[in-house]
């Protein structure tokens, strides 16, 4: 282990390495200077620190004091050394932060057993650090397997539901990519960011609960197979709501409102302007860009500047301006994950 002892008289500093020595092989580095003393113990923090009270220029209790100010010194052990009468110091010293005393003249009998079991309460402490680390690294590498199960359960309801549609392979993929670079856009956080990529692919679940002769029928709904188609919004909602998985909830709002409209004519609940959530109002823009430039077995897909004109259009009547703006503002990054995540 490495000792620091700091004090003012040479003899003193010569004794007391001398004494640390015979304890075993520690590094130990000694100075009359408090200040160079402290200084060095910042820089090269050791396992234990030996100290005088009485030293020019800044006392032993201030240098206990400067310690624990600082966060790599602030749990080392701390021996100050002190006259036997000087209980007053010693009272200081202990409101400072000192962890033991010895006392004047040094005493090897006295110095081996504190030094000894100082050393063992600092490998104690590291021992209890490190372990207190890998039980932390523990928790998130659980932490992380377990979100990572979460994301695949996610995305393979997301594909169930897909396999129902006659949509393309990577149109999750792509509007979910689409999605996360809006939220980035619109100043929503990191880790906001990262759920909304994990949840937007859930936004039509509700699809698995669509007749098929209705989810794929290849010309124009009727009115009333228009309701039925339009059930799929409140039906992923059902699935997915009041689940323990922040994911989950979010996917919930997003499978009920990003097909409501920002002039208040969409649905299922024909809410208007901020009254959609954000994440709704986010996934709308995202959806609708990937499915009119995406071919379908009803219609080809279309150029990226007819789509552009199509969310211009619509903009402050099906779509929120902000996202729309936000969207066609980072059209490079736009291109670039569609060019990415291909079919």
């Amino acid at each position: 282990m490495n000792i620091a002892i700091i004090d003012d008289t040479p003899v003193n500093l010569v004794l007391m390495k001398s004494l640390v020595q015979r304890l075993g092989l520690h590094e130990c580095m000694t100075f009359e200077d408090p200040l160079l003393g402290l200084s060095w113990c910042l820089d090269n923090p050791p396992d234990l620190i030996i100290v005088d009270y009485m030293m020019p220029g800044m006392s032993g209790i201030d240098f206990v004091r400067r310690c624990r100010l600082e966060t790599v010194l602030s749990d080392q052990p701390v021996i100050m050394v002190t006259a036997a009468a000087e209980k007053e110091v010693r009272y200081a010293a202990l409101e400072a932060g000192a962890t033991d005393f010895l006392t004047k003249p040094i005493d090897k009998n006295e110095f081996n057993p504190r030094i000894r079991n100082m050393l063992k309460l600092r490998a104690s402490m590291v021992a209890t650090s490190r372990r207190a680390e890998e039980l932390d690294q523990a928790v998130r590498q659980a932490t992380s397997d377990l979100l990572a199960r979460e994301h695949e359960t996610v995305m393979r309801l997301a594909r169930a539901a897909e396999f129902r549609d006659p949509e393309t392979g990577s149109h999750i993929v792509r509007m979910a990519r689409y999605s996360a670079l809006l939220a980035n856009k619109l100043g929503m956080s990191a880790a906001d960011q990262e759920m909304l990529l994990h949840a937007a692919p859930m936004h039509d679940v509700g699809k698995l609960g669509t007749p098929d002769f209705i989810l794929l029928k290849q010309g124009k709904l009727t009115p009333d197979e228009l309701i039925i188609m339009r059930k799929h919004a409140a039906i992923g909602y059902e699935i997915l709501k009041d689940s323990a998985s922040p994911v989950l909830r979010m996917a919930a709002e997003i499978a009920v409102s990003h097909h409501e409209k920002f002039d208040g004519s969409g649905y299922p609940r024909g809410l208007k302007g901020d009254a959609i959530p954000l994440v709704g109002r986010i996934v709308a823009v995202a959806d609708v860009f990937d499915a009119l430039t995406s071919q379908r077995p009803y219609k080809p897909a279309w150029p990226n500047e007819q789509a552009q004109a199509f969310l211009t259009r619509g903009r402050g009547q099906h779509f929120d301006p902000q996202c729309v703006d936000e969207f066609l503002g980072a059209w490079d990054e736009v291109l670039a994950i569609q060019a990415l995540y291909q079919d």
